[in-house]
């Protein structure tokens, strides 16, 4: 069974780089640049073009897989049985039109809700975040050392601004007691490049009360891979039908965090 695993990471892998490909190429050209629920919320016709080139190869080799992508071109997944690919084609699109960096292609391939396949590309630092359920997590090929114990006081938290200021769905006073018992924090406005920093120890943290399952899908792969613990702020495994909040940290770190977070 895991000679087929491998055999659709392979394929995973190509059509990331592919995708990637195109991606740092449409850097020069302009861009259609739509909003959704608001302002902040962008969206362009490269995710809508990247999210099609994913369905494409996967509905043409695997036929029995499902698609779960941000943009809709996917299936209507109602739950998480047989095998299910989560597609991000632009996580951090806002970066990508503003900035032209801190974006990245994210893909989860998960079977009966069990994470087996995750891939984070960066494409502009060609930087692919890989892991294989079992085999350990990596970066181009090389392995990611296993996380060892940390500390609030010793570790760079990530999280958006926003949530330090009054809002609905955090305490912002528990949010800045956490910034100031912290080294430091960041913010990097990709989810996924946030998990995958914590698998590779560039952050120690990161919180965030609203996510979706093709936002957290590739990288939880990863990052439990290397050693981390993610969860919801309750503690509980993430799923992969609606939004959820998500906690991802090194162990030690994880435990003092989630005393913010837990309603």
């Amino acid at each position: 069974m895991q000679e087929i695993w491998k055999k659709i990471d392979a394929h995973a892998k190509q059509w990331t780089k592919e995708a990637g490909g195109l991606l740092v190429s449409s850097l020069k050209d302009s861009l259609l640049i739509e909003t959704k629920s608001n302002a902040s919320d962008l969206v362009t016709n490269m995710d809508r073009q990247i999210e099609q080139f994913f369905i494409e190869k996967i509905q043409s080799t695997y036929p029995n897989h499902r698609v779960l992508g941000e943009e809709g071109y996917g299936d209507d997944i109602t739950s998480s049985d047989g095998t299910v690919w989560l597609i991000d084609p632009i996580d951090g699109t806002m970066n990508f039109v503003h900035q032209k960096r801190n974006f990245a292609i994210s893909i989860g391939v998960y079977h009966d809700g069990v994470g087996k396949i995750g891939l984070v590309y960066d494409p502009v630092h060609d930087e692919l975040y890989h892991a294989l359920e079992g085999e350990g997590a990596y970066c181009n090929g090389i392995e990611i050392p296993k996380l060892e114990l940390g500390s609030v006081s010793e570790g760079v938290v990530a999280v958006n601004a926003t949530w330090l200021t009054e809002n609905r769905r955090l305490d912002h006073r528990k949010m800045a007691e956490l910034v100031r018992r912290a080294r430091g924090t960041r913010s990097y406005g990709c989810a996924a490049l946030e998990i995958v920093y914590v698998a590779t120890g560039r952050l120690d943290a990161y919180i965030t009360p609203r996510l979706s399952p093709w936002d957290f899908g590739g990288g939880a792969v990863i990052v439990q891979e290397a050693g981390g613990i993610i969860t919801t702020f309750a503690g509980e495994p993430l799923g992969l039908v609606g939004q959820s909040s998500v906690l991802v940290a090194k162990p030690g770190v994880y435990e003092q965090v989630i005393e913010y977070v837990k309603g």
